[in-house]
């Protein structure tokens, strides 16, 4: 006979501190996050720079080695570095399993001529410089979608609107998700609304947000969240695994992302980095194997969404003008 569930999450370390008279309180009720995903789940799983068709076979026959769920796939080097032949391989194996596949669109701050970005400001950051970097985003938007893929990324307020009206106009297909990139993710609560009126269906915000900024969030928005469970460095490398659980509470609902500390940057990725994208592609699955185990044990593991789900739900947008 199996021992009944716990009636909520069990805390990291709770049973032995409470004998030794440094019980953790009771998480307040009023922190949750009151929103879930349209089929009713509180999390999902995404495996990010996964960066061509390569890599996404590796990442696949680990997932299914180690029996991890993936919800989304996400590519960080950009549409433009990927050829048609390559983009529809991505799309068809995506497709096969059920998987979102999100690639980035067009160039950003850190790739063109402006040297703003690499001062100590960071300047404009990584959002597109001008009318050609805009257009450059939609031609990979446009170029993309035509081939099949569902999900774009971007790195540009601008660029979220543009594509924004470009899917409720016709010119990309209505059913594209659009996913605001950790590069400019929000960090409160105004700006995250600002960006679902902008268009944006999943927002990953900076692993650095603490518990009380997840929910400050969830208290003006239901969209979805997107978040690293362990951050490249150039995000800050932090590594928020015994916080899973608690992330999942306040930020549902959350997309958990498994980037990779202590690894060299494979952005814009070609074949000279190709061992070590294939090798940091493997290990992030097992990261998020590493956390699941972690959700399981602590009696956390309910409420991942149906595989295949990918649509947002119902969320706020700004009106559009003639």
């Amino acid at each position: 006979m199996t021992d009944a569930a716990p009636s909520r999450p069990r805390q990291p370390g709770e049973p032995a501190l409470a004998a030794l008279g440094l019980a953790a309180p009771a998480p307040d009720p009023a922190d949750a996050s009151p929103h879930t995903f349209p089929d009713g789940g509180t999390w999902r799983v995404e495996i990010p720079s996964v960066e061509g068709p390569e890599a996404l076979g590796v990442v696949l026959k680990e997932a299914a080695r180690l029996d991890v769920p993936i919800h989304r796939i996400s590519q960080g080097s950009g549409v433009w570095m990927l050829s048609d032949a390559q983009i529809t391989e991505m799309v068809e194996t995506a497709a096969e399993r059920d998987i979102e596949l999100c690639l980035f669109t067009g160039p950003r701050g850190t790739w063109d001529t402006g040297a703003s970005v690499r001062t100590d400001s960071r300047g404009a950051g990584l959002r597109a410089r001008g009318h050609d970097a805009v257009a450059g985003c939609v031609e990979d938007a446009l170029r993309a979608t035509e081939l099949g893929v569902k999900c774009l990324l971007v790195a540009d307020e601008g660029v979220l609107w543009t594509l924004h009206r470009a899917r409720t106009a016709g010119i990309i297909p209505a059913d594209t998700t659009l996913k605001v990139s950790a590069l400019i993710g929000p960090v409160n609560p105004a700006a995250y609304a600002v960006y679902e009126q902008l268009g944006a269906d999943s927002l990953n915000v900076p692993s650095d947000l603490t518990l009380a900024h997840l929910t400050e969030i969830r208290r003006v928005s239901g969209a979805p969240m997107d978040m690293y469970v362990e951050a490249p460095d150039d995000l800050g490398g932090y590594i928020r695994m015994y916080e899973i659980a608690e992330l999942i509470r306040r930020g549902a609902p959350l997309y958990l992302k498994f980037g990779l500390a202590k690894a060299p940057a494979i952005y814009p990725y070609g074949a000279q980095l190709r061992d070590v994208t294939l090798d940091t592609a493997r290990e992030r699955v097992r990261r998020g194997r590493l956390a699941l185990d972690l959700l399981a044990r602590h009696g956390a593991g309910a409420g991942m969404s149906p595989l295949g789900s990918r649509l947002p739900g119902d969320l706020n947008r700004f009106p559009e003008r003639s």
